[in-house]
């Protein structure tokens, strides 16, 4: 496990204001937080910490601060290691900035959200649970994670005591539905509401708006390296999150969804280029061995992990070569890569249908 010191900074500032938000909401306020139920207790938070419904518009920062405020001890623990592992891997991939803006989106929107959420149950029930609970923790950052890691490395398999053995990619559905079961059947809702807006949250982002430069194993410097924006590939459509026995009827409902967003300008829509180009950046990510969340466990690792995304990327140019040498013989302009996709994505997946040998 790395030294303290050797975490990414904004990681590490994260880390500290965790530990330091709960700890001071559990000082004002010790009747109510971790101390006297340190495990299961979910208290009520300060109004100036964390989400109180019928407070928070007068402390308009609880809406950011409030994914730092853990209300006991459990929540403080899986919250700190989620930023101490993932955290860290994400930083590292993406930059400080590009971490740093993610994380405001996935804490920021899904918190509004259920605020607003409970302000309506509010309104027509006249509750005053629904106006007086509290909304904090890191549930939405937990959930966004889980998203980014099935983007960056969805076939990497996790084993538990070597007794569970799981792909990346299945985590952002079971850990729904774990909250939504929790919500249901122990009144843990605000965690199911939670988790369900950042996940949706997060995979809008880096779906349709994330900016991220195309691989190349020529080029030392990422300068003028081009862009793509968001993640066209076919297993980032959000019917993939899910088994494949639903995914038909989830495509068909996440489609409609994709038509609206378009018709009301919320996102631009893939062309067949964005979608293959997609498609060989998440092939690249795969064969390219990215680093474990855990972290290496020593140099050879490390070396051959380097050496597979040397190979991955060298593959990635010459598709590019080829690319535009059939770009260029047929007298078209070819600005982004695009190898023969497998199988088209359906709109959701933001790609146009081919429309070769008529209509699918």
């Amino acid at each position: 496990m790395p030294r303290f010191g050797t975490i990414p900074p904004l990681t590490r500032t994260l880390i500290i204001t965790l530990t330091s938000l709960t700890i001071l909401n559990a000082i004002i306020q010790p009747e109510y937080t971790a101390w006297s139920t340190p495990f299961t207790k979910k208290g009520n938070g300060l109004p100036y910490l964390a989400i109180i419904p019928g407070k928070s518009y007068k402390y308009p920062w609880t809406f950011l601060l409030a994914s730092f405020v853990e209300q006991n001890v459990f929540g403080l623990a899986v919250t700190g290691a989620t930023l101490f592992f993932g955290g860290r891997y994400l930083e590292r991939a993406w930059s400080s900035a590009e971490f740093g803006k993610f994380l405001v989106i996935v804490a920021l929107v899904p918190n509004v959200l259920c605020w607003g959420l409970y302000l309506f149950l509010f309104g027509i029930s006249g509750s005053g649970k629904a106006r007086n609970t509290t909304i904090s923790g890191g549930i939405s950052i937990q959930a966004a994670f889980l998203v980014a890691f099935k983007q960056l490395i969805p076939e990497h398999t996790v084993s538990v005591w070597r007794l569970l053995r799981m792909r990346v990619k299945h985590f952002p559905a079971l850990f729904l539905l774990l909250n939504t079961i929790s919500g249901t059947l122990l009144g843990t809702e605000t965690a199911m509401f939670l988790s369900l807006f950042a996940f949706l949250t997060s995979w809008a982002y880096l779906r349709f708006y994330r900016t991220s430069t195309i691989l190349s194993s020529t080029s030392t410097s990422t300068d003028n390296l081009p862009t793509a924006r968001g993640d066209a590939s076919d297993t980032f459509g959000f019917a993939f999150f899910f088994p494949e026995p639903i995914h038909t009827p989830i495509a068909l409902v996440a489609d409609k969804c994709y038509e609206l967003a378009i018709a009301f300008g919320v996102c631009s829509p893939f062309s067949t280029e964005d979608v293959e180009s997609g498609n060989v950046q998440a092939s690249a990510r795969a064969e390219g061995g990215l680093p474990t969340i855990m972290g290496g466990r020593g140099s050879g690792r490390r070396e051959e992990a380097e050496r597979r995304r040397a190979l991955a990327l060298q593959a990635l140019d010459q598709r590019l070569h080829t690319a535009t040498t059939r770009g260029t013989s047929g007298g078209a302009a070819v600005n982004v890569p695009a190898p023969v996709a497998t199988q088209q994505s359906s709109d959701v997946n933001g790609s146009e249908r081919p429309q070769e040998g008529g209509s699918q």
